[in-house]
């Protein structure tokens, strides 16, 4: 049970972390000015990714078979786009720029989960 709430707090710090980074590197992409905000984004985002995106992994493993992995960016993506369509008082993308907000923020975010998984795993292994 520890682990779990360990393992929940570890993916809502990273996802904290990504929004940030992706606020601060996309143009078209940006969050709320107010701290509490970005936790509740935070927040919002960890539930989904707990929830939401094992459910489209498994209605879209075709085509992450076929893209070799690569589908799991259109999975992430589309867990990013719920967020801005749940909470649009915290997360802004530009859509007029076309999905290029999205798809950017969406690997800034793949990026930091990547890499700060990978590093928490070897930490706790």
């Amino acid at each position: 049970m520890i682990k779990l709430i360990a393992r929940i707090v570890i993916i809502f710090i990273i996802n904290l972390i990504g929004l940030i980074l992706a606020a601060y590197f996309v143009k078209g992409f940006s969050l709320s000015s107010d701290p509490v905000t970005y936790l509740k984004v935070a927040a919002i985002f960890t539930i989904l990714n707990l929830f939401v995106r094992p459910i489209l992994r498994l209605l879209l493993s075709p085509l992450v078979l076929i893209t070799f992995g690569l589908g799991v960016l259109v999975v992430n993506a589309i867990v990013l786009y719920l967020l801005y369509r749940i909470y649009p008082i915290g997360v802004s993308i530009d859509m007029s720029a076309g999905l290029y907000p999205l798809v950017y923020a969406t690997l800034i975010i793949s990026a930091v989960h990547f890499i700060i998984g990978f590093a928490a795993k070897k930490a706790y292994s």
